[in-house]
């Protein structure tokens, strides 16, 4: 009965764009149990019968606060350790070099250096680096990766727990989070996580664990499912019924004699997000000299009939779709179910990983 008394639970809350979900994990020898999950979506205003263009970004902390109270009331989760993961938006990811130099020179060096690449007044961010290359007191230059998170961010979630009586222990970028969740302990390769949310696309770079890019531009879940309602031959209240009950899940409900057609039409909406990862890969290449051998695709997107056989003929690389669950332990009967849900979850997963890695180093 002992290792009961040191039985830890830990929640992963990822705030996006649309909706609240939560991960509560539970230490088990050396690994971990899945305890229970949820998802609470934001009421949103329609206007000109389109969906607005508000997001849970611009709710109050009290709103948000409500909801997230009401997903563990309905869940009956008892926990309020947790990790919350900061949307990429709302965060400044870089990397860059430096010269030669001791340990207790760096901190002035990193601030001065960050000033150069983060675009807003250094006294209105929390910034957080660590070295990713190079060693103190050698002759070779060291490598830093560098997050700043704006203090009125870090301010508003940590109210966000606050009211809803939680104990938030870490808020990091969602980055981070992805990664911890989606890259296996033995994998040394280049690894590209692309994340497609509602609103926007998070593209992060990572080798041998360490991120060395990330970064999020403005075509999501709902620009696909726009562009590929634009080219089909229908009218617009058939388009504005399809997008509100199917999205591209209409894809797989589609005649197999129009489905070759259907299926070259969402090739089409996806090539803008194609080129704008093509160009961020390209840039590695270039910059670092590394290619990358796999690409792990998350987010609403992800899982949509096709969309990984889009991104292996377009890309030409090992394409995997996004599983946080395969190393956490849960019930048989319920398989299917989170390999279907796992897409959508990588980032509150990784972050409940991550609150119990930083708990312990804590200690």
């Amino acid at each position: 009965m002992l290792p009961k008394l040191f039985a830890k639970k830990f929640l992963g809350i990822d705030i996006g764009a649309s909706s609240i979900k939560l991960v509560e994990l539970k230490e088990s020898g050396q690994g971990f149990n899945l305890e229970n999950y949820g998802e609470i979506k934001a009421d949103f205003v329609e206007a000109d019968s389109m969906l607005s263009k508000k997001t849970l970004t611009d709710f109050s902390a009290q709103e948000i606060a409500e909801m997230i109270q009401e997903l563990l009331s309905e869940a009956k989760i008892k926990t309020r350790q947790c990790a919350f993961a900061i949307p990429d938006f709302s965060t400044f990811f870089t990397t860059f070099s430096l010269p030669p130099m001791t340990q207790k020179e760096i901190f002035d060096a990193v601030m001065f250096e960050a000033r150069q690449h983060i675009p807003l007044p250094i006294e209105s961010v929390t910034i957080d680096w660590q070295l990713i290359g190079g060693e103190f007191g050698k002759s070779e230059k060291l490598e830093v990766a560098v997050t700043a998170i704006p203090n009125e961010v870090i301010a508003k979630y940590k109210e966000i727990a606050l009211k809803a009586k939680l104990q938030v222990l870490l808020m990091e970028a969602e980055a981070f989070g992805l990664a911890k969740a989606l890259i296996p302990k033995e994998e040394a390769r280049a690894i590209c996580l692309i994340d497609i949310g509602v609103q926007s696309t998070v593209c992060t770079l990572a080798e041998k664990h360490i991120l060395r890019y990330s970064h999020s531009f403005d075509r999501g879940l709902n620009y696909l499912v726009e562009e590929f309602i634009k080219r089909l031959p229908i009218n617009r209240e058939m388009g504005q019924f399809i997008k509100e009950t199917h999205g591209l899940g209409v894809v797989s409900l589609i005649d197999p004699e129009i489905k070759e057609e259907m299926k070259k039409i969402l090739k089409e909406a996806f090539m803008p997000i194609f080129r704008e990862i093509e160009m961020i890969l390209e840039d590695y290449r270039r910059s670092a000299g590394i290619e990358i051998a796999k690409i792990i695709l998350s987010g609403g997107a992800s899982s949509v009939l096709e969309t990984k056989n889009h991104f292996q003929d377009y890309f030409k690389k090992e394409i995997e779709i996004a599983d946080p669950f395969k190393e956490i332990g849960f019930p048989k009967e319920i398989e299917a179910e989170m390999k279907n849900v796992g897409p959508l979850y990588a980032v509150a997963v990784g972050m409940a990983r991550r609150g119990f890695e930083f708990f312990k180093n804590q200690k």
